[in-house]
């Protein structure tokens, strides 16, 4: 799948939540992707032994999932073309460790 349909499924959803009355902003999004990436290192802490959790293979997925829609939508109502923003990060990181 390429980068595109996945910014595009991810914005389908978001389109569902404001149907259903959640009209959040870019900082609200923000506030939601914190609470995924705590949820996140809980899972991580539980998948290295430092933690109790069931599934936790199947929880990290889900909650990695959750962050890239996070992620993608957060662009989206800045209107940052994440793909493009990614793939000038890559080049700057290779080009910095090419050194």
């Amino acid at each position: 799948m390429e980068f595109q349909e996945l910014v595009l499924k991810a914005k389908e959803i978001e389109t569902k939540y404001r149907q259903q009355g959640k009209q959040w902003d870019a900082a609200e999004y923000m506030q939601g992707f914190v609470g995924d990436v705590g949820d996140l290192a809980k899972l991580i802490m539980a998948k290295n032994g430092f933690r109790v959790n069931e599934n936790v293979d199947q929880k990290l997925a889900h909650e990695l999932a959750d962050c890239l829609w996070s992620i993608i939508i957060i662009a989206d109502k800045l209107q940052i073309d994440l793909e493009k923003a990614f793939l000038s990060t890559m080049q700057e990181l290779r080009a910095r460790l090419d050194k």
